[in-house]
């Protein structure tokens, strides 16, 4: 049954520590129990929160060429990604299971289960039980972003019922794609 009576949602406006996926999920577990203690029944985090957003970064990229360094950079940005399912989604399904809340968390996603190699840029949704209810993959990485994140096939856009009512999210450029918009 979906809740009728209002419910308070909390936005989080925090920057990751970027590369850091450890110290970010440590970062965000903190946050996750600091809006629950607000009363918070759903808490949403930033784009990429999971491990930053790489504003700035080319990662030596020009069309025909990397840099070695870039290669590095990039190296470095795909090992604080995660994957899902793994510890890292087991921790934030701890976390919103401790809070007692619904969360929406922005994350890099490393692909477990095709290439190994593709990032995305993804939005993971928990319950207050702690289990991971669904993700949603980027349909369309923006400008440069397409360098580093892999394109989403559209078919990971849930609408979730919840006792708060229901749960749905598009990332960044996608609020303005029409048909993405009609989907949810």
């Amino acid at each position: 049954m979906l809740m009728t009576t209002p419910f308070t949602a909390a936005v989080v406006q925090a920057a990751s520590i970027p590369f850091d996926l450890e110290a970010s999920l440590e970062k965000a577990h903190r946050l996750i129990l600091e809006a629950a203690a607000t009363g918070a029944k759903l808490v949403l985090f930033p784009e990429a929160f999971l491990s930053g957003y790489p504003a700035g970064f080319s990662f030596g990229t020009v069309v025909g060429k990397r840099s070695p360094e870039g290669r590095r950079l990039w190296e470095r940005y795909w090992r604080s990604s995660l994957a899902v399912p793994s510890l890292a989604t087991d921790r934030l399904a701890e976390a919103a299971r401790e809070a007692g809340v619904f969360l929406a968390m922005g994350a890099i996603e490393k692909d477990n289960q095709g290439s190994g190699g593709t990032l995305y840029c993804s939005l993971l949704y928990f319950g207050p039980d702690g289990r991971l209810l669904g993700k949603h993959r980027k349909l369309k990485p923006t400008a440069a972003e397409r360098y580093i994140w892999g394109e989403g096939d559209g078919s990971t856009m849930p609408v979730l019922a919840t006792d708060v009512g229901k749960i749905g999210g598009l990332i960044c450029w996608e609020n303005y794609m029409p048909l993405a918009r009609m989907a949810m």
